[in-house]
């Protein structure tokens, strides 16, 4: 392992030198007060930038490292704090390209398992990337000498020592997290599948923004839906337990229905202090549901859903490339359901009609031997009574849910009611005269196999992300827009990763794809997220996914056979 000083005579001969000679630089030093790895020098000013870690022996008591829960939960704030002193530090803006940039793989609102930080009961290790300085393509290396000099150990010694750590506020971070934790693990316990707590604040900033809404109606649990829940480091807190079952949310436009579902959705996640959403718990294997016009599916058995169609079709083994909204949502459950799902979250806007309701004028119009879609109205009890499988739907136009479902909640001004009373006795006021198609079977949802040859890259064999929404597979783009539970680049990036690795080790035209992907997870539970990586040392920038956005990305490659 070479010195500091060492890392400095290089520079200093480079300087002035063709980009390329920063590839001298690459190594191992030991820097005195912190280990330096520069595992990865950039070809050009432009190139994505230099990959570095910095390690530094741990310092931390055994209280914040003494489980995954509290490693995870510190590993988030370390990151946090690593990126405002880059902030303080930084000098972007100099030289070239990505000249002087700084930067660590830094979240959102939500708390995710990152490789951003590791640790250890060792050493905490930061990975993140520098742009080496040039002027035009020529090396700035006594700028450069300076970057490794000072701004590193600088930004090392302020963000990952315990001397250097703010510990209140990182001990409330770990222990916010462990609660959300406990609430989580206590939902199914309780038979809930999620919790709102009263004073929470739903609203998000903008349709652009998850920062949470300046002067918004805080959340307000209607008496009969409020539990209790005493919290290992928070105290008792209170709020709306939205039971297992069929959970209807309905209210006029405007009133916070989708809020409400969109802060269930995202909370399969935790969420950092100040968010607003920090004691909204969703269970972790809610899934978004759905129409998504124009998806591929490939050897789906939509058959609950989808039947008798005029072409002959078997729907057992449907397969498109261009899926309608019904079929595309009906593709979306089952898929949902082979990998394990207990909970499906709908929104009528996003859902296709005809998918969802018929109701007695077109019942007596087209005949049921005319029709070959069950709509979820008539399927949504049996997901629950046979596979034991809940849902929460926002409705704002069919009344005809109001037979079917256990719980309504009225959204009024951003205040929930329970209005399940009254709903089903307008149910029997009003009787519906619909006829109800019989229940379909969900106790056999077939376990694909996927084909290994179906996921070669190609040339080169690139498998990588674009942004949030797009993975790269050969020539082939995976379009993940309307998988909407993905909330950051860096799962995407993992996503990507995972199919390479899972290609490489489990996908042998024997293994179903729950069980491919369950290896996997696995071996992130083992090894930790890096050992997906192709890269040797820094991992590069990935977040941990879960299994549900994992198949989705499987499922959505156009190139993705599985076995017949």
């Amino acid at each position: 392992m070479k010195t500091m000083k060492e890392l400095i005579e290089i520079l200093n001969r480079i300087d002035g030198k063709g980009y390329k000679a920063y590839k001298d630089i690459e190594g191992e030093y030991d820097m005195g007060s912190f280990k330096l790895y520069i595992d990865h020098v950039q070809s050009d000013p432009f190139a994505p930038p230099s990959r570095i870690r910095a390690r530094v022996a741990q310092t931390f008591p055994s209280d914040y490292i003494g489980d995954r829960d509290s490693i995870v939960a510190l590993s988030d704030y370390l990151t946090r704090q690593f990126a405002k002193n880059i902030y303080k530090f930084n000098t972007k803006g100099r030289g070239t390209g990505k000249s002087f940039l700084i930067s660590i793989d830094c979240g959102g609102q939500e708390i995710l398992e990152r490789t951003s930080i590791y640790i250890t009961q060792e050493y905490v290790e930061a990975r993140f990337e520098v742009g080496l300085p040039a002027a035009g393509r020529r090396i700035l290396g006594r700028e450069a000498a300076q970057i490794f000099e000072e701004t590193i150990p600088s930004i090392v010694k302020n963000a990952l020592l315990f001397n250097s750590t703010d510990r209140r506020e990182a001990k409330k971070f770990i222990e916010l997290y462990k609660d959300q934790q406990y609430i989580r693990r206590a939902l199914k316990a309780k038979g809930l599948i999620a919790f709102v707590a009263d004073g929470s604040i739903l609203p998000r900033e903008s349709g652009i923004s998850e920062k949470p809404l300046k002067n918004a109606i805080p959340f307000k649990s209607p008496d009969t839906m409020r539990v209790s829940i005493s919290l290992p480091y928070g105290g008792t807190i209170t709020g709306m337990g939205i039971p297992e079952g069929v959970t209807l949310i309905v209210g006029g436009g405007y009133h916070g229905k989708s809020t409400l579902l969109k802060a269930l959705e995202k909370c399969v996640y935790n969420h950092i202090p100040g968010d607003g959403r920090e004691h909204v718990i969703t269970i972790d294997d809610a899934v978004k549901i759905r129409s998504e016009d124009g998806r591929y599916i490939e050897n789906v058995d939509i058959s609950p859903f989808i039947n008798n169609i005029p072409t002959g079709e078997d729907t057992r083994f449907f397969t498109s490339l261009n899926a309608s909204g019904s079929t595309s949502q009906a593709a979306n459950i089952i898929e949902a359901l082979e990998v394990g799902t207990s909970l499906l979250l709908m929104d009528e806007d996003t859902c296709a009609t005809n998918f969802m309701i018929r109701d007695a004028r077109m019942q007596r119009l087209v005949s049921s031997e005319k029709e070959p879609i069950t709509p979820f109205l008539d399927s949504v009890r049996a997901l629950y009574e046979t596979r034991g499988v809940s849902t929460v739907l926002v409705l704002g136009g069919s009344g005809d849910y109001f037979d079917v479902c256990d719980r309504v909640i009225m959204m009024d001004s951003f205040i929930p009611h329970d209005v399940t009373d009254r709903a089903k006795e307008i149910a029997e006021e009003l009787s519906s005269i619909r006829v109800h198609d019989k229940a379909p079977d969900f106790t056999n949802i077939k376990d694909r196999i996927p084909i290994k040859k179906s996921l070669d890259a190609g040339y080169k064999d690139k498998i990588q992300s674009k942004g949030m929404e797009n993975i790269r597979l050969g020539y082939e783009t995976v379009d993940l827009g309307l998988v909407e539970q993905i909330v950051d680049n860096s799962q995407t990036s993992a996503i990507a990763n995972i199919i390479r690795y899972a290609r490489d080790r489990y996908i042998d035209d024997r293994t179903t794809m729950k069980e491919v992907i369950r290896k996997v997870l696995e071996d992130m539970d083992k090894s930790g997220l890096s050992c997906i990586s192709p890269f040797r040392g820094h991992p590069g920038n990935m977040a941990r996914p879960r299994k549900y956005e994992i198949a989705a990305a499987f499922n959505r490659y156009r190139g993705f056979k599985t076995v017949r």
